[in-house]
């Protein structure tokens, strides 16, 4: 497949769901069986990541089996929103059964949230403001990738959308700052899509009720606020934070 990305993106998701799956090879220093992908319909053909459901090592406080269809409602999410950009997930059957297929991204290794974060402040922004909503209990600086095009793309959802406040991100950048009022319109839109609309009626084929019910209290109370919240509890941060 030749193109731009954003070509390449919107493309990809049919493929993802139908083509045909060939592992390559276990992906390094990941907590979870996480395997490089090559998706191909004959013609033509994608690099995904690919998450299978067995491959998750258990945790004590999110229901065992369930990190790659949180993977995929992130996705749903930030579609809703508009921002950040998270590449195109799906959860489908695979070589070790079910679970999340994501389009991989090329991007420049030695850039992270660290190295980025005092030029790409708006793109920053929206991700603080995403993993809010959903719950992010571990945003990684390493999870921001720059694709050689500039764009900021954000990986690796598996520990959101817990209905326990579970917030550990690097990015607190704007603890207290006003969120854009474009971005409050999108909150509040999403909130009430939560409840009453498609994500409402979509996301609890991959979450509970609850947790579907907590996203949207969460987005919520943001609107509220219209402002960046300040780190809270004992455990504010992911690590490593890289």
């Amino acid at each position: 497949m030749t193109g731009t990305l954003p070509g390449l993106v919107q493309d990809a998701r049919e493929l993802l769901s139908h083509g045909d799956v060939r592992l390559l090879g276990l992906m390094p220093f990941a907590s979870n069986y996480t395997f490089l992908t090559e998706v191909s319909d004959g013609a033509r053909s994608v690099l995904a990541v690919y998450k299978p459901r067995r491959g998750e090592t258990p945790l004590w406080d999110f229901p065992e089996g369930t990190l790659c269809q949180r993977e995929v409602a992130a996705y749903r999410l930030s579609l809703a929103l508009g921002w950040p950009s998270v590449p195109p997930t799906i959860l489908r059957e695979g070589p070790h059964g079910p679970g999340a297929l994501q389009l991989f991204i090329s991007a420049d290794l030695q850039e992270h949230f660290f190295t980025m974060r005092d030029e790409r402040g708006d793109d920053f922004r929206s991700i603080a403001a995403f993993d809010v909503i959903v719950n992010n209990a571990d945003r990684k600086g390493g999870h921001c990738l720059r694709a050689f095009d500039g764009t900021i793309w954000v990986v690796d959802h598996g520990v959101c959308f817990h209905s326990d406040p579970k917030l550990r991100t690097v990015i607190w950048d704007f603890a207290g700052d006003p969120i854009p009022e474009q971005q409050l319109e999108d909150i509040r839109r999403v909130a009430t899509e939560l409840r009453s609309g498609a994500l409402g009626r979509n996301l609890p084929s991959l979450l509970t009720t609850v947790e579907v019910e907590s996203a949207a209290r969460r987005a919520e109370v943001l609107a509220r606020a219209g402002c960046f919240p300040a780190p809270t509890g004992d455990r504010p941060y992911p690590w490593p934070p890289v």
